[in-house]
């Protein structure tokens, strides 16, 4: 379409130059150019989480989360992907975070945390102890929306949930935690940072 755009604006400048004036431009003019989507504005474009990690060889193993694309792998440093959360029954992804004592160990939040006219919503956390490969749910199932996973660096069992949950209404998930110690019905928490120097901060 740029190049019939540009080709378009072309034909107006000769023709302004030739006849001295102003172009007349009718829809007849321009009917048979059509539109087509040239950027990452569609529904389904959205990039909304991506974790990663080198492995002792160099190797960079990527996990990308879209906002209604599910989960994608690549193992070569982002030159190729393959999607690896195809078979859950929901596609719109929130966060991913990886275990910093075992990347082998995924964890997944879904529904997309951006409040949006086109929102997609999720059913909770999954995990995946083999990079990906298999999937398992494990909470929040009524969350809809989670925004960010943290991994406690002393312990891999505890893992915290920014859980903004319904967008249009109190939610029982809402919360920061997953053992839900943080919880507040009716308002969105802030996303959780652990501190380096103690993870109890």
């Amino acid at each position: 379409m740029r190049i019939e755009l540009a080709a378009l604006t072309c034909v107006f400048l000769a023709d302004a130059a030739a006849g001295g004036g102003a172009s007349v431009i009718d829809s007849g003019t321009i009917s048979g150019l059509g539109a087509r989507n040239i950027g990452s504005a569609a529904m389904s474009g959205r990039i909304s989480a991506l974790a990663g990690y080198t492995d002792t060889s160099g190797k960079v193993t990527l996990f990308v989360g879209a906002a209604s694309g599910g989960v994608w792998k690549s193992t070569d440093g982002g030159t190729t992907f393959k999607p690896v959360f195809d078979e859950q029954p929901v596609q719109s992804i929130g966060a991913i975070a990886l275990d910093p004592s075992n990347p082998q160990n995924v964890w997944v939040g879904t529904g997309e945390s951006w409040t949006r006219n086109s929102v997609s919503i999720g059913d909770g956390v999954y995990k995946s102890t083999d990079a990906g490969e298999t999937w398992t749910h494990a909470g929040l199932p009524d969350s809809e929306r989670i925004a960010r996973i943290i991994v406690d660096p002393r312990s891999a069992d505890s893992v915290y949930a920014c859980v903004p949950g319904r967008l249009w209404s109190d939610s029982p998930e809402r919360g920061s935690t997953m053992n839900l110690a943080m919880r507040s019905e009716s308002r969105s928490p802030a996303c959780v940072q652990v501190s380096p120097a103690s993870a109890d901060l």
